[in-house]
């Protein structure tokens, strides 16, 4: 944790909640890039303006008091106010500048946010882009941590303290390479054909896999598991050579044309991908104009064919 250098409010809350993470003055000061006699004399400078002990040197590890867990409860309040205020503060309204945090799921990673982000950047090249790949569940502690100012998803969030943004559709489809034998099949693939086809699976982290193995287990089979792996590209390299399929959303054809996409009867559920954002959250211009870029690429852009691929996919 760095202290923020232009606003001593918010530094002197760093000293204090560096000090609780790493309940040491030394690793707290290494974090900070200060002195440890430096940060020891701030924080007792802090605690004498207040007129309480903050924290417990007497043991090995630093403790906070019951006064300090109080005052902490609320610094840390006041800690991500301030933060707010400041972006809103460094706002730049004609976009000449400015920051924009985004994160996204690995899926769209293949297919959604370089033309997303490409387009944005040559609307504003000032504004620096801020990109982070992570899973469902942490997309949603990113934006509810204010770590990221929107987010890539799907409607059915599980935190009420974030609203949806409805964008298109996917399905999860058979994939393989153009030398699979199932390439020569003109009929959709059912439960017990799938079930005898060697699969390359993302490993369970990926919420596809939830959707992967809930269908499975609708029909009482056992999916083929040839390999797992935590990636993407690497699974699609994988069935580039011809012998393994995979299970990923239709909508990769968008950027991966040189796949095969075989649809399942009975196919599996649409799901809703959505721009996320937390509820009553500070709203930068940036942000504004990222949200409205997307939805402009999708509703006459470049990312227009993704509104009509999931249809095509179910005929």
């Amino acid at each position: 944790m760095k202290p923020t250098q232009r606003n001593p409010l918010l530094r002197n809350i760093n000293y204090l909640l560096a000090v609780d993470e790493h309940r040491n003055f030394t690793r707290a000061a290494e974090a900070l890039s200060i002195s440890q006699s430096a940060l020891s004399q701030k924080v007792r400078q802090l605690e004498d303006e207040l007129g309480a002990q903050l924290f417990d040197r007497s043991g090995r590890v630093v403790q906070l008091t019951d006064f300090g867990s109080v005052y902490l409860d609320f610094a840390r309040r006041a800690h991500s106010d301030l933060l707010t205020a400041q972006r809103a503060l460094n706002d730049v309204h004609d976009l000449s500048r400015g920051q924009l945090r985004i994160g996204f799921t690995p899926t769209f990673t293949e297919y959604l946010i370089a033309p997303v982000i490409e387009h944005f950047h040559e609307q504003y090249p000032g504004v620096v882009i801020e990109m982070t790949e992570m899973s469902l569940d942490a997309v949603e502690t990113a934006l509810c941590d204010d770590q990221v100012d929107l987010a890539f998803g799907f409607v059915d969030v599980r935190s009420d303290d974030i609203e949806a943004q409805t964008l298109f559709t996917e399905r999860l489809m058979l994939v393989v390479g153009d030398r699979h034998p199932l390439t020569a099949l003109h009929d959709p693939i059912t439960p017990s054909q799938l079930a005898q086809t060697p699969l390359a699976l993302l490993t369970t982290s990926f919420v596809s896999r939830f959707y992967i193995d809930s269908y499975f287990q609708s029909y009482a089979m056992e999916p083929n598991v040839a390999l797992q792996a935590n990636s993407i590209s690497a699974v699609l390299k994988v069935v580039r050579r011809g012998k393994i399929a995979t299970i990923l959303p239709g909508t990769i054809a968008f950027e991966h044309r040189d796949l095969k996409y075989i649809p399942l009867d009975p196919p599996f559920p649409v799901r809703t991908v959505a721009l996320l954002r937390r509820k009553g959250a500070y709203r930068t211009v940036a942000s504004t104009a990222f949200s409205e870029s997307v939805l402009a690429l999708l509703k006459n852009g470049s990312l227009s064919p993704l509104r009509t691929m999931t249809n095509r996919d179910a005929s």
